[in-house]
């Protein structure tokens, strides 16, 4: 049972590097980095936090491969590596659709794309040379690091449809998840399971991360504050499908996003209900936390991971998870 958490760089590169420092301390495993293109670089950040810590494991959670290519990817990831030895993970996603057209981006065979990314920095990262390589998405003549990364550099795909699920299971050293309901991660796991099958492929040892919208506080109303706009913007983001699996009204899901739309912040933060809450976040006292959280592992889940906001103040929410919520799974 692992615990991780979750940052996005948008705060100046010595908070975070606090923040995991304290992370590290209190016994979180993992620490994961947002990749976006607004926000501060995620291999800066990780190679200051580096510099700072001694025993925590590092990944980019999730870079894409539309943006930058498999090549200089490796060659981040593995400059990384050389830096923090077998602690560095690299986590592969299709990114946002969204986010991607803003850019004139167009996500292209988003399965293939992820597919082809993984076995090109994969064979990067192994020392090996790439000649020839004729994808449906990347054409590469000839590439080779001139250097090997110090360790060795696990790659996880960031994965939501079952395809990429199912894909994940075939060529991942792991898998990461967005998912803070039960029955969302039960079915994840499912398809995960189908596609390993497939491939004839044992996951013992293969990692499934589970990442989550998190709050916890000893008052449960001020835990479930925080959350309020976190969850305001997945509902808004949210297909109709899953809203409605969930129970979520979408005339009122449809008055949120024009709120948020319209900057109507309060608006769209009191629009949020008890249903969206908890079909899309973990939150509430260390306690009722610790009850969701147990859930997970049953499920198959081998590393919780904490996201945005964790808590009304982070550093306290890291100090309550790290007495309170970890020493739980961690003394069994």
């Amino acid at each position: 049972m692992r615990f991780g958490i979750e940052f996005i760089p948008q705060e100046p590169f010595w908070r975070t590097v606090f923040y995991v420092a304290q992370a590290e301390k209190g016994g979180f495993d993992n620490t994961w980095i947002t990749d976006h293109f607004m926000n501060r670089n995620p291999y800066t950040t990780m190679a200051a936090i580096a510099l700072y810590t001694e025993r925590i494991t590092m990944g980019v959670g999730v870079t894409n491969p539309y943006l930058v290519n498999p090549v200089v990817t490796a060659q981040n990831i593995a400059s990384l590596s050389e830096m923090a030895p077998n602690r560095v993970i690299l986590g592969i996603g299709a990114g946002d659709k969204t986010t991607l057209g803003l850019l004139g981006v167009e996500m292209s065979l988003p399965v293939r794309a992820v597919r082809e990314c993984v076995e090109i920095t994969r064979t990067l990262l192994s020392g090996e040379k790439i000649k020839n390589y004729e994808g449906k998405i990347f054409k590469i003549q000839k590439a080779k690091l001139a250097f090997k990364p110090a360790g060795r550099v696990p790659i996880y795909v960031g994965a939501q449809g079952p395809m990429m699920l199912r894909l994940a299971a075939k060529i991942g050293d792991g898998v990461l998840i967005n998912a803070s309901h039960p029955d969302d991660v039960k079915e994840a796991i499912s398809h995960l399971k189908k596609g390993a099958e497939k491939a004839g492929r044992d996951l013992s040892g293969f990692d499934v991360v589970v990442y989550t919208s998190f709050s916890t506080h000893k008052d449960r109303e001020k835990a479930r504050k925080a959350t309020l706009p976190v969850v305001a913007f997945i509902v808004a983001g949210c297909p109709p499908k899953i809203l409605e699996k969930h129970g979520i009204s979408l005339e009122k899901a449809e008055q949120l996003k024009k709120a948020l739309n319209e900057g109507k912040w309060d608006v769209a933060f009191s629009s949020v209900t008890d249903e969206m809450i908890e079909a899309f976040s973990i939150c509430g006292t260390p306690e009722e936390c610790s009850e969701k959280i147990a859930k997970m592992f049953e499920l198959g889940v081998t590393q919780f991971v904490v996201g945005s906001p964790i808590g009304p103040k982070v550093y306290k929410a890291i100090e309550t998870i790290s007495k309170e919520i970890i020493p739980r799974f961690k003394e069994k």
